[in-house]
C-alpha cells in the first residue's frame, strides 16, 4: 500500500498547498512505489478493491511499455510512479479485454479526505435544517402532480442540513454518522482528481512539470476518470451499491419519462453541481418557452385563418387588378417584365405573417419580451434556492485554485494587490498585454472574415436573382407544376442563398472552434471560471455575428437602398441591389431563420447523439471478447466515450443561440418558440440519454451559477427590444398599411367614405415610364403597347413637377415608423425595469436560511475557540490557584489558626 506525505503531513493544522507541492517535488528523486498486482477477483459491478472494503474513487489507465524503447519506458514509468506518491492507496488489474492494458484503482484514505476537504473548502452537515418549510401552493393538487414527478418510491427526498466550510480540528461538531458515507462519491472523486490535476513527474531548473491532464495529453496515460456506479439498464446487486445511475436512466433519460420532471437533486448527487445547475436552467428555460409557444400558436391560428378574408391577398391574385399590373424587371437588361398576381401564392404565405401583426396579437414582441425579463429574473430566484440547497453560496473565485496550466509556468514574482504576499505569476504585465491584444486581434480577423462571407452571400444572391429571373421568367415550368406558384425568383434566391450560407456557418465554426481555443490557452486565465469565460465571450461573439449577421441583412439592410428603376443603387459599382417582394421581406427572413434554426438542430443530435452511438458500437465491436469473461465496471467504463474538455460549453451555446432566435426575431417568426420548445423537450432527454448511456462520468465540479451566460442573456435580451421593434417598423409592411388605412384611404388623400385597406396596392407602387430606362439598365424584352411599369415605394409619377421624388406617404410612413419604434421601445424597458426592481433575486425564505446557516456556524466557531482558549489558560489557572492557596495557609499560620 502506498501511503505517503499528505498521510504523514495531514496531522499538521498549517499545512499549506505550497508546502504540500515543494514536498511532492522533493520527493520526485526518491525511489517509486510500487502499486500492487491483483487479479480481478469476477465481480463485474464491484466498486472496492478486491479486499471488499476499500472505496475505488478514481481510475488511471496505461498502456504497457514492454515493447517501447528502453529510455522512453524508463521516462514513463517515472512519470507514473510520481502519480501514485499522492498518499493515496493504489491497487493495479490487468485489463479482460487487451492484455496490454493496466487499470490502476485509486482510494482515498480518510486523513487525506479530510485534508482535501479542508483545502476545497467543502461544505458539510452541521445539523438538520430546523427552520420550518413554507407549504407549496401546488399540494392540493398533489393527486394529478405526482405522476409528473419522478418516483418517490426510487427517488427519495434527500434530509436537509445546515452546512459549513469543514476544518478538520472541528470533526466533532459536523454530523457523522457513517465515515463511508460522510462524503459522497462525488466529493471524493473530485477531491481524488484536485490532487491528480497537480501531481508532478517532472523539474527541469525552474520548470516544474505537473498534471494528469498532461499526462493524458503526451499518451501516458490513456483516460482518467470516476466510476459509474452501475450499469445504465441493470440494477447492480452488489451489497451498499447506490445505483443512482441506473435510477437516472429510469426516471430521467429513459424516453418514457419525458414528460417528468427532473430529479435535479439527484443529478446533482451524482453528477456534481455543474451539470445540476445547467439542466435546472435548461428546464426552466423550457418552462419559459412552453408560455410563449402557447400564445405564439394561438396567434398564429389566428393569422391562418384570417389570410384568405385579407383584402391585400384578394387584390393581388384577382386577375382585374394584379393580373393588370405589369411590374418593372429587379435587375438590368435579362430580367423581364412579370405580373404581380404571379406571387399569389407566396403573398398569401407572407400575409399570414403580416394578418399575425395586423390581429389582435401585434403586440405579441411587446408582451413577449417582458415575458422573457420575468424569465431571467424569476431564474435568478430558483437559482438563488439551488445556491443554498447545493451548498455554492460562498463559493467565490478567490476560493476557486489555479489551473494546473496556469501554475506549471509560473515563472515571475509579483506582490498581490489583496493579500501583499509576493506569488508567482506566469507572466509579466506587459506579457499580459501582449497575449491580450494578440488574442483580439485574431477574433476581429475572423469577425472580419464573416463580414467577408456574407458580403459573398450578398454577392451571390445578386448573380443569382439575375439567373433565376432570366430563367424562371421566360420558362413555362411544367414540370414543376405543383410547385409552379412558389418558384419565384425571389424565393429560389432566398432558398438556395439561406443553404449556402449554412454551410458557411458551420465550417467557419469548425474552424474558428480550434482558434479560439488556442487563443484562449495562450492568454493562460488563471482559474477554470476565468478559462470558461473568456472562451464564452470569444465563442459567442463570433457565434453572434456568423449566425445572425444574414438575419440582419435581411432584416435591416435588403431592400433599403435600392433607388427606382431609372436611378437604381449597385454594389461594388456593378451588381443592382437586391429589392424584396412587393409585401416586404418579412418572408425571406422567415425562410433564412427556419432553414438556419432547422438545419442547425439536425446538425446538432448528429453530433451529440448519433457520433457517440456509433463510437460506441464500433470500440465495443472491436474489443469485442468471449461471452463468458465477465467484464468489470472500470473496464465497462473506459468503453464509453471519453467526456470533453470543454464540458458544458457546447450544451450553453447550442441553446444561448436558440435563445437569441426565439427573442431576436419573434416578430418575424412568430413559430419560433413553438420550435424551440419542441426541440428542448428532445434536448433535454438526448442530454440526459447521452450523458448516462453513452460518456463515462464526469467529474463533479461546483458551480455557483451559470457564470458568463448569464449577463450574455440580459444582453439578448436587451437587444430584443430594439431589432423586433425595428422589424415591425423597417421590414414588415404593417406600418404603411396602418397608415394608408387610418390616413391616406380617406379624405383628403383618398376617396374612400371609411377606413379601408381597398386601394392599398395601387396606392405602395408607385408608377415608371419605361422610356427612362438607361442604356445599360433596359430590358431586352418589351411588352407591345406598354408605356409603364410599377415598382415598390411611394414615389411621383412621371410627368409631374417633382417626378420620381417622394411623396407625402413616404414621409408619413417614416414618421410613423420612427414613433412606433421609440414608443415601443420605452414602453417595453420601462416594463423590464419596473419588473427587475420589484421582484428580488433572492427569496425572503432563502435569507433567512442563510443568516441561520451563518449564525450555527459563528456559534461553533466560538464555541471551539472557547474550548482551545479555556485549554491553554487552565494550566495559568490552576498555578495561580496554587499560589493562592499557600498564601492563604501562610496567613492562617500567621493569625494563630
Amino acid at each position: 500500500m502506498c501511503f505517503h506525505y499528505v498521510h504523514l503531513l495531514s496531522m499538521r493544522r498549517d499545512i499549506s498547498l505550497e508546502e504540500i507541492y515543494e514536498y511532492q517535488a522533493a520527493d520526485l528523486s526518491s525511489e517509486p512505489c510500487f502499486c500492487p498486482q491483483t487479479e480481478f477477483n469476477d465481480k463485474e459491478d464491484s466498486l472496492f478493491f478486491n479486499d471488499g472494503v476499500r472505496r475505488i474513487d478514481f481510475i488511471l489507465v496505461y498502456e504497457d511499455e514492454d515493447k517501447k524503447e528502453f529510455e522512453k519506458r524508463h521516462t514513463f514509468q517515472r512519470k507514473k510512479a510520481s502519480l501514485m506518491k499522492m498518499g493515496m492507496e493504489l491497487e493495479a488489474t490487468k485489463s479482460v479485454i487487451d492484455e496490454k492494458l493496466t487499470f490502476v484503482k485509486v482510494h482515498m484514505p480518510w486523513d487525506v479526505l479530510c485534508t482535501y476537504a479542508e483545502v476545497l473548502h467543502i461544505k458539510l452537515p452541521i445539523q438538520p435544517n430546523d427552520l420550518s418549510s413554507r407549504p407549496s401552493p401546488w399540494r392540493y393538487l398533489s393527486c394529478i402532480t405526482k405522476y409528473f414527478y419522478p418516483n418517490e418510491d426510487l427517488i427519495r427526498k434527500e434530509a436537509e442540513f445546515f452546512t459549513a466550510p469543514f476544518e478538520k480540528d472541528r470533526l466533532d461538531f459536523f454530523h457523522v454518522r457513517d465515515r463511508d458515507a460522510f462524503f459522497t462519491e462525488s466529493m471524493r472523486s473530485r477531491m481524488a482528481y484536485y490532487i491528480l490535476s497537480r501531481a508532478p513527474y517532472e523539474i527541469r531548473g525552474s520548470i516544474k512539470k505537473f498534471g494528469i491532464t498532461k499526462l493524458l495529453d503526451g499518451g501516458v496515460y490513456k483516460a482518467a476518470y470516476p466510476l459509474h456506479d452501475c450499469r445504465f439498464n441493470v440494477k447492480s446487486k452488489e451489497e451498499g451499491c447506490p445505483n443512482e445511475r441506473f435510477l437516472l436512466y429510469q426516471e430521467w433519460a429513459h424516453p418514457k419519462s419525458f414528460y417528468k420532471m427532473q430529479p435535479l437533486d439527484l443529478i446533482r448527487k451524482y453528477y456534481g453541481e455543474k451539470i445540476g445547475i445547467y439542466f435546472a436552467w435548461l428546464g426552466f428555460y423550457t418552462i419559459m418557452l412552453a408560455l410563449a409557444a402557447v400564445v405564439g400558436l394561438g396567434c398564429f391560428i389566428y393569422g391562418y385563418k384570417t389570410q384568405e378574408t385579407s383584402t391585400w391577398s384578394k387584390e393581388v391574385c384577382d386577375p382585374e387588378i394584379g393580373g393588370k399590373i405589369v411590374m418593372c424587371p429587379q435587375c438590368d437588361r435579362e430580367c423581364k417584365y412579370w405580373r404581380l398576381n404571379s406571387t399569389c401564392e407566396a403573398s398569401k404565405v407572407m400575409m399570414l405573417l403580416l394578418c399575425f401583426l395586423l390581429s389582435p396579437c401585434l403586440f405579441f414582441p411587446a408582451h413577449f419580451l417582458p415575458v422573457v425579463t420575468l424569465f431571467l429574473e424569476f431564474w435568478k430566484r430558483y437559482q438563488a434556492e439551488l445556491e443554498y440547497e447545493w451548498d455554492t453560496v460562498a463559493f467565490l473565485e478567490q476560493e476557486e485554485p489555479p489551473r494546473p496550466e496556469y501554475e506549471a509556468k509560473c515563472l515571475y514574482e509579483r506582490k498581490n494587490p489583496v493579500t501583499g504576499v509576493k506569488e508567482k505569476v506566469p507572466y509579466t504585465a506587459c506579457g499580459r498585454c501582449v497575449r491580450v491584444s494578440i488574442g483580439i486581434g485574431t477574433v476581429l480577423f475572423w469577425i472580419l472574415l464573416i463580414v467577408a462571407s456574407i458580403v459573398a452571400i450578398t454577392v451571390y444572391r445578386l448573380a443569382a436573382f439575375f439567373a433565376f429571373s432570366a430563367r424562371l421568367r421566360a420558362q413555362d415550368l411544367k414540370e414543376l407544376e405543383p410547385l409552379k406558384e412558389y418558384v419565384t425568383p425571389q424565393m429560389a434566391t432566398s432558398v438556395t442563398a439561406s443553404l449556402i450560407s449554412f454551410v458557411v456557418i458551420m465550417i467557419l465554426n469548425i474552424l474558428y472552434e480550434r482558434v479560439a481555443i488556442w487563443i484562449t490557452d495562450f492568454e493562460l486565465p488563471r482559474t477554470k471560471t476565468d478559462y470558461e469565460n473568456s472562451l464564452t465571450l470569444k465563442m459567442f461573439l463570433f457565434q453572434f455575428v456568423n449566425y445572425y449577421s444574414s438575419c440582419f441583412y435581411i432584416a435591416f439592410a435588403k431592400g433599403k437602398a435600392v433607388g427606382y428603376p431609372g436611378d437604381p443603387v449597385y454594389l461594388l459599382g456593378k451588381y443592382r441591389n437586391e429589392e424584396c417582394d412587393p409585401g416586404g421581406c418579412l418572408i425571406e427572413l422567415t425562410t433564412q431563420l427556419s432553414i438556419i434554426m432547422g438545419g442547425k438542430a439536425i446538425w446538432n443530435n448528429i453530433q451529440e447523439v448519433l457520433l457517440p452511438w456509433v463510437k460506441n458500437v464500433i470500440f465495443r465491436y472491436c474489443t469485442r471478447v468471449a461471452s463468458e469473461k465477465v467484464i468489470p465496471r472500470w473496464e465497462q467504463d473506459y468503453q464509453l466515450q471519453p467526456v470533453s474538455k470543454l464540458g458544458l460549453f457546447y450544451e450553453y451555446l447550442e441553446m444561448v443561440i436558440q435563445f437569441g432566435f426565439v427573442t431576436l426575431f419573434v416578430a418575424s417568426f412568430p413559430l419560433a418558440p413553438v420550435l424551440a420548445l419542441v426541440n428542448n423537450l428532445f434536448e433535454i432527454r438526448v442530454d440526459a440519454w447521452k450523458i448516462t448511456t453513452q460518456f463515462r462520468r464526469v467529474v463533479p465540479e461546483k458551480a455557483q451559477d451559470i457564470g458568463a451566460w448569464q449577463p450574455i442573456l440580459q444582453g439578448v435580451a436587451i437587444l430584443a427590444v430594439a431589432t423586433n421593434a425595428m422589424i415591425i417598423a423597417f421590414t414588415s409592411d404593417m406600418i404603411p398599411r396602418l397608415v394608408y388605412y387610418w390616413s391616406f384611404s380617406v379624405y383628403p388623400y383618398g376617396k374612400s367614405s371609411g377606413h379601408t385597406m381597398e386601394g392599398y396596392i395601387n396606392s405602395s407602387l408607385s408608377v415608371f415610364n419605361t422610356d427612362d430606362f438607361s442604356n445599360f439598365s433596359m430590358p431586352i424584352g418589351k411588352v407591345p403597347n406598354m408605356t409603364t411599369c410599377r415598382y415598390r415605394d411611394f414615389r411621383f409619377p412621371p410627368g409631374h413637377d417633382r417626378q420620381y421624388e417622394y411623396t407625402m406617404q413616404y414621409w408619413h410612413v417614416i414618421a410613423a415608423k420612427m414613433a412606433f419604434i421609440i414608443v415601443v421601445e420605452h414602453i417595453v424597458y420601462l416594463t423590464k425595469f419596473i419588473l427587475s426592481y420589484v421582484i428580488p433575486d433572492v427569496p425572503y425564505a432563502v435569507k433567512e436560511q442563510i443568516k441561520r446557516e451563518k449564525y450555527l456556524t459563528q456559534v461553533i466557531l466560538h464555541e471551539t475557540n472557547l474550548k482551545l482558549v479555556s485549554k491553554r489558560l487552565k494550566p495559568v489557572i490552576d498555578d495561580a490557584l496554587k499560589v493562592t492557596d499557600t498564601s492563604m495557609a501562610m496567613d492562617d499560620l500567621e493569625l494563630g489558626f
